[in-house]
């Protein structure tokens, strides 16, 4: 039994034309975790950073009912307004004044509006968490905006095969069973959603059961140019010397160990350095960009960033930024 869906279903889902279109093609899917399982794969690796910036664009402000692009669905904007409702109902004036001139600013330093999964959290919850995000560096809080996305994304494909599965029930297309199983994965995957907001509320690590992407993972870009740096070769390994750990100045010969290696794409993204595994094998890592092969007439001969993962962090996503800029002593490195 599988479930079908138009380029303007998923549009609704994701403001990002490429995604929608990318999804019609993987059209139809036997469930709703083969479709999300597809969203992530389309959303993280096929969909480059302007699909990226025109689903963003799609979506209204915080407490705002109109979205700031013109290509945004009826259907879009009303899953909005009902993702606010909470936000918009624990809202006092001061409070939406408060959320319009912190949007304001978010906006004018990113250039795109605040992105955040706001089903279920209050407007005082959001304004916090807007002011906790707003010192990032444009290239992490990026990455940020993008996963709060996905996030939505998900939330919304759940709400799609819903609506589907009751309609397909009510005309005895599929079994009832069908229908109450759809119910149940969307349920499913809100409850994480809200599993997720709450741990991060209370200070907890989270932690994600199934990866959709390596656990370690890089973007380099060129700022002398403004862009992203493409073709730079990146090599990731691990320690593993006599000693519990590298010490600066010492003689690191047999030390590390290979662990995989990419070459970054047009948008500065590396390829797969690791297996995509739940937990990641906790130690001391190194990863190293080639950037004199990138720019021969460059300052640097290449770039290392060295970073450990402990015990508690093995489920964790960690993702390793280059900010640099070729013909000058000037590295920006995010976390």
């Amino acid at each position: 039994m599988e479930f079908g869906f138009e380029e303007k279903d998923f549009l609704a889902c994701c403001g990002s034309t490429k995604f929608a279109k990318e999804m019609a093609l993987n059209s139809p899917f036997a469930s709703l975790e083969e479709a999300v399982s597809a969203a992530r794969d389309v959303w993280f690796n096929k969909v480059d950073v302007h699909a990226w910036l025109q689903a963003f664009s799609a979506h209204p402000q915080i407490g705002d009912s109109s979205p700031s692009s013109h290509h945004t669905s009826p259907t879009s904007a009303q899953w909005s307004k009902g993702e606010q409702s909470t936000a918009l109902a624990t809202a006092t004036g001061s409070a939406l004044q408060e959320l319009s001139e912190w949007n304001a600013r978010y906006r004018q330093k990113f250039g795109f509006v605040f992105l955040i999964c706001a089903s279920g959290r209050s407007s005082a919850e959001i304004l916090a968490e807007l002011k906790n995000r707003y010192p990032n560096r444009p290239i992490v809080e990026f990455d940020i905006a993008a996963q709060e996305q996905m996030k939505v994304t998900e939330l919304r494909l759940a709400k799609l095969f819903s609506s589907k599965a009751k309609v397909a029930s009510t005309t005895n297309q599929y079994p009832a069973v069908v229908a109450k199983k759809v119910e149940e994965d969307r349920v499913s995957i809100i409850g994480g959603h809200l599993t997720v907001t709450s741990e991060a509320t209370a200070g907890k690590t989270t932690q994600i059961s199934t990866r959709t992407r390596p656990p370690i993972t890089t973007h380099v870009l060129d700022v002398s140019r403004g862009s992203p740096a493409a073709g730079i070769e990146v090599r990731l390994e691990m320690w593993k010397g006599a000693q519990p750990r590298p010490s600066f100045g010492e003689t690191e010969i047999g030390g590390w160990v290979f662990q995989g290696s990419s070459t970054t794409d047009n948008d500065g993204r590396s390829g797969q350095l690791t297996s995509i595994v739940d937990a990641v094998d906790p130690g001391i890592y190194r990863i190293s960009f080639n950037t004199g092969k990138y720019c021969p007439a460059g300052f640097f001969p290449y770039v290392s960033i060295v970073f450990e993962i402990r015990e508690s962090q093995k489920r964790e996503h960690f993702h390793v930024p280059l900010l640099f800029s070729p013909f000058s002593c000037t590295t920006y490195r995010g976390s």
